[in-house]
């Protein structure tokens, strides 16, 4: 049985469906309808993408973003993406702009009297950056899009998110065009749904300049970050911001055919982000890339158009993506966290705590081995409060297989806590 959510269909889901966040990729090609609560760019790649063949080059391109379902009130408590945020707004993932073949549009900062890359302004920050973002094309019968991405080796392999190198579907091509103007082919070394993290690995290419990883683990509320990627097709683009919030339980709807969903523990920024930026770095004020841009909250429209930025964005930590990325590296499938339970919103039920309410625990699970049952109320993970279902999937999703984590939970209106070992998916 899965650990993760259940599907959007789950008739025992008493969420509103509308309000998830959507990745910024956006392809076009052929398909259904997108939702506006879908990253731009992964359209094609759930199967609901603009009908409307690739506008033309020099044009700014219409985007619609894919919808991410319908809310998850049953959450797994295995790795998950944080989600379900309510009211009349979408998430959307993006990372993908129509402008494939479009001539490079940059606004790359000259040399001329520019700031060090060391004296903490955003000049300086961009100086340093820059050289290490790629904008990503990919192409195929079905649909055409692109994103931005993050240098890693000198050899070229790329940091990016899954829904941008997915979007297009199976046997799609990619073009890698890189800062100073040349461009190569790439292919496709790892993906990740759960993440929503790909790695990907441009092709007779040296002497790249790999960006400074640094750690998400260590930001604060209010901080300065800068983002940068290809929002629209405009390469280069930077743009600046705060962190709004940490730890933010972002969902974007359903990663594979068991119900499992892209959940994480984003970091908000109201640093512009738009279709194009996916996959592009969000870093700190010494130039270290502290998240990879992956969607925004949007105004949700009739026509499931999507309508930009509205100071609402969410990135991946990079300290969740790093372990994902190192497995794909070597070649191996990537692993999450679980706890091995269903989980639910405590809101609409009997229960007067707020948390996740343990609906079902899988036998021999972490959580089984550790004594949970149904009924519970699942509070806290560590010192990490936990308000609802997408929280807790996003928050073990924050920790690695075999971890030692503490449970504090409610049972029969008593608070308690427990020690357990988190299992893996690798086991299922």
């Amino acid at each position: 049985m899965s650990n993760e959510p259940n599907s959007p269909n789950d008739p025992s889901d008493p969420r509103d469906p509308s309000g998830r966040p959507v990745p910024p990729a956006t392809f076009y090609g052929q398909g259904g309808s997108s939702d506006p609560s879908s990253p731009p760019g992964s359209a094609s790649a759930q199967g609901g993408g603009p009908s409307s063949p690739p506008p033309p080059p020099p044009t700014a391109p219409e985007k619609k973003a894919r919808q991410a379902g319908a809310g998850i009130a049953v959450a797994s408590l295995v790795l998950g993406l944080l989600g379900g945020v309510g009211g009349a707004a979408a998430y959307d993932r993006w990372g993908d702009d129509d402008s494939t073949s479009s001539s490079r549009n940059t606004s790359k900062v000259v040399d001329q009297g520019r700031s060090s890359a060391d004296d903490g302004t955003v000049e300086g920050v961009a100086a340093r950056v820059l050289p290490s973002v790629v904008r990503i094309d990919v192409a195929s019968e079905q649909a055409a899009g692109s994103g931005s991405g993050i240098i890693l080796s000198s050899d070229g392999q790329i940091l990016t998110n899954e829904h941008v190198v997915a979007g297009a579907g199976e046997g799609a091509s990619l073009r890698v065009s890189f800062d100073d103007g040349t461009r190569a082919d790439a292919k496709v070394l790892g993906t990740d749904p759960l993440t929503d993290t790909a790695l990907i690995q441009a092709e007779g290419v040296t002497d790249l300049t790999p960006a400074t990883i640094g750690k998400s683990s260590n930001l604060q509320v209010g901080q300065q970050v800068v983002a940068i990627g290809s929002p629209f097709g405009l390469d280069a683009t930077v743009t600046s911001g705060i962190i709004s919030a940490l730890n933010r339980p972002v969902n974007v709807g359903t990663a594979d055919n068991q119900g499992n969903s892209t959940t994480y523990p984003a970091i908000q920024t109201d640093a512009a982000i738009n279709p194009g930026n996916s996959g592009g770095p969000l870093v700190d004020m010494t130039g270290s890339v502290v998240g990879i841009n992956s969607s925004i909250r949007t105004a949700s429209s009739g026509s499931g158009q999507e309508s930009g930025s509205i100071g609402l964005g969410f990135a991946i930590p990079i300290d969740e993506i790093l372990p994902i990325i190192d497995q794909m590296k070597e070649g191996e499938k990537p692993t999450h966290a679980r706890l091995g339970i269903r989980v639910s919103d405590t809101e609409g039920t009997d229960s007067d705590t707020v948390g996740a309410l343990v609906r079902e625990v899988n036998q021999d699970a972490a959580a089984e081995a550790a004594g949970l049952k149904p009924g519970d109320v699942i509070t806290k993970i560590d010192d990490k409060p936990i308000d609802g279902a997408d929280a807790l999937v996003a928050t073990v999703r924050s920790f690695r297989p075999g971890d030692e984590v503490k449970v504090t939970f409610v049972r029969d209106g008593k608070e308690r806590t427990v020690d357990l070992k988190l299992g893996s998916d690798a086991d299922e």
